[in-house]
Order: C-alpha cells, then structure tokens, then sequence
C-alpha cells in the first residue's frame, strides 16, 4: 500500500500578517496531482487542518475543494485532528463522509476503529488532551504518553483480531524531535514527550504537530507543515512523504513542496545590506533583518524595502553601542509563561523569589486557563465522551483542594 503522509496544514493562517492562502493554495494543487501521478492508495493527513478552532469562510472553502479533489483521485483520505483543530467543527458529518472515502476522525470513541486501505490498517488517533481525554480512555496517567498508551492499547487489542500491517496516525510532541518556533506549546505542567515506543511494533507512524520534517525512529516520521510559519524554518524543506507499507520495513520518500516564496534572514550594516551583491538572493524573498549598525539609522524600513520589497520584520542589535537597547519581548521569548509569571512575582516583591507552593499554584493557574480556553474553542477535544471546559475546571479544582491549597 503506497501513501502520502502531509500534516499542520494551518490552513488561514498568517505569517507576519500576511495571509498564507496562496502558499496554501500552491501546496494542496502539487498534493492532489501527485495523489493522481503516484496513484496512491490512501493520503493521511494528521492534525492541524485548520490554524485556528474557528476557521475562516475561505479557510473551510479551500479545505472542502481540497478534499472533494483527493477523494476523486481514487485515493482514500483519512484526516485526524489537531492540537488546533475544534473536534466538533472539523468532525461535523463524519459518518456520512465516510461512505465518500473520507475518513474524518476527531471522536475518542473511534480509537482502535482502523480504516482498512489495501489490506493496511491505518489506526487514526486524533491529538488527546491529557485532561479531557484520561477519563474516557481509562488512563490514571494524565499526561500525554500516558493518555497515548492507553489510546495504543485499544489499537493493539484490534491489531491482534486482525493481524496484517498497520500505520497509525499520531498528533503528539515525540521525544527526539527538533522542534520550530511555530509550534504551540502542548506541553502539561512542563512535560510533554512521549517516547516512540508508546507506538509499539507498527509498520509506520504519521506524526504530526513539529513543523519540521524529520525522523525520530526507524518506522517513525513527521511530515512537517508543509508552509513554512516562522523564519527559523528558513532552512527547511518543506513537503510530504511518499511511504510503501507492505512486506519488510516501511519506505519512505520526501517529496518536496512547491515554494511560493522563499524566506532570507540578513544580518549586518544597513549599508553593506542595500550595497552588496551577496544578498542579491533575497530581493525576492520574505526577509528577517537584524540591523547592527552602531546607531539606528534613520528610515531604516523604508530604505530595506527598497532593494528588499518583501521585508516582513526589522529588529536592531547595535554591536559596539555602549547598550544594547532590547524589548521586554525579547528578553522573555526564551523563558517559560510559568518562569515569567514568577519573575514577575519576584520583581513585586522586590526580589523575594516564588516559594515551591506559590509556583505550584501559578502552574496550576496557566494550565486551568489553557485548558478552560481550549474547552470554549472546542480545541483539542476528544468527541462526545470528553470533558467540557467546566468539567476539566471542576475537576483541576477538586484536585487542588484535595492537597490541601487554599
């Protein structure tokens, strides 16, 4: 069975405020002509469709053309949700649309329920928050490899009935991968890997959620956004990969993304950037530009777009200036919302730090905030068995008064 393995589409998603839709647009017109060049058997797309839990009209549009065109190249299509993604929005329909040969799994309930592709089972497994997914899964672990080991054990106790090879499709911060700066933060009270052997002895496993495209096992991969997001993705090659599942070890092949525009980050002098023949490369290119001229030159914005039209961000690090002049951003973008929050703490108190018990309970803050957000945009949810947004508060609090924290 031969396969294209895509993922973090984001589709409506904006990159430095400008909109990506004809990235998107160029990507999905190469992945449906080579599902019909490759006469693939299926097409797996795992996780983050969409950029954000309410997508845009044009969003949901480019996404129904996209998949009506998969589906007529006599390939099978099997999408699973996202950190990103509303269960409930992309999930809508999903027992008829299978009929069509769209696979759209978003529901705890389909867990260990595979689609059979040319006599592969492919075992989709939407992107499981620890707290609203534990409770239906069985699991007593609430952290991501716990709720994933559970969710593999109804994959393996379908496995055995059925035999043959499997793939499965996995949403999930895999320890080994080198992550992007475009990626949300899943992570629960600061953990968030989970080790590949979580995913047993399948054949294959369609990773999604690092946008970079990589490997982290033998019979492990992520696709990678096939959009680059940030401009530390600036040295990626973006595409898909072409897998055969059959007799032996999975094969897989990159196929590369076409590229609707490249990204450059240029660093050094204003003059030396508008004079020299080295950055010629860039003149068509989203550019980052860190200025070091000791004093900030005047209509240094203006001047850049000149030569570089498409310059999207413009920061300064003046090198033999007697202070850097940094932003309170740029001081924190390395440190963790818990870390900040306890600086901010020590900063009141002027220099008494946060005890062990007050960090506790600003953790327990941000992850009730996230959790209570991700429950109002239907992010990340697990179907109609999962807690709702009160029920995961409710039960964070029942947990933090348990131990005795007033």
């Amino acid at each position: 069975m031969r396969l294209i393995h895509t993922s973090d589409w984001h589709l409506g998603r904006s990159f430095h405020q400008v909109g990506l839709a004809p990235a998107h647009e160029l990507f999905l017109d190469h992945l449906v002509e080579t599902a019909r060049s490759e006469q693939v058997d299926a097409v797996l797309v795992s996780g983050d469709v969409y950029d954000r839990a309410l997508p845009s009209p044009e969003a949901v549009r480019l996404l129904g053309d996209t998949l009506e065109r998969l589906v007529d190249t006599g390939a099978t299509v099997i999408v699973s949700s996202g950190n990103h993604d509303s269960t409930i929005r992309l999930g809508f329909g999903s027992g008829l649309l299978e009929r069509a040969g769209l696979h759209i799994r978003t529901d705890v309930r389909d867990i260990g329920r595979p689609v059979e592709v040319g006599g592969v089972a492919v075992y989709p497994l939407p992107y499981l928050e620890p707290e609203a997914a534990a409770g239906p899964l069985g699991s007593a672990d609430r952290t991501h490899a716990g709720v994933l080991r559970s969710a593999m054990q109804r994959v393996q106790a379908d496995r055995e009935r059925r035999g043959g090879p499997a793939v499965v499709m996995a949403h999930a911060f895999v320890t080994g991968a080198t992550t992007s700066s475009s990626e949300r933060d899943i992570s629960v009270g600061g953990v968030s890997a989970v080790p590949t052997d979580v995913f047993g002895d399948v054949d294959y496993v369609a990773l999604g959620h690092i946008h970079g495209p990589q490997q982290v096992a033998e019979h492990a991969r992520y696709s990678g956004s096939p959009v680059a997001m940030s401009f530390g993705e600036a040295a990626h090659t973006k595409g898909s990969w072409l897998v055969t599942v059959g007799e032996g070890p999975a094969q897989a092949e990159a196929v590369a993304a076409p590229v609707h525009r490249r990204l450059a980050v240029l660093r050094g002098e204003l003059a030396d950037l508008l004079g020299s023949r080295e950055h010629d490369h860039a003149e068509d290119a989203w550019c980052q530009v860190v200025l070091t001229d000791p004093i900030r030159p005047l209509g240094a914005m203006e001047q850049l777009r000149r030569r570089f039209p498409h310059t999207l961000s413009l920061s300064f690090d003046p090198q033999g200036a007697a202070t850097p002049i940094t932003s309170y951003a740029s001081r924190v973008a390395a440190r963790s919302p818990l870390d900040v929050c306890c600086d901010f703490v020590a900063h009141v108190r002027g220099g008494a730090e946060a005890t062990p018990t007050e960090r506790g309970l600003l953790r327990e803050a941000i992850e009730r905030s996230r959790l209570e957000r991700a429950g109002r945009d239907g992010e990340g949810g697990v179907g109609r068995d999962g807690l709702r947004s009160g029920d995961a508060a409710a039960s964070a609090d029942g947990r933090r008064h348990d131990r005795g924290v007033a």
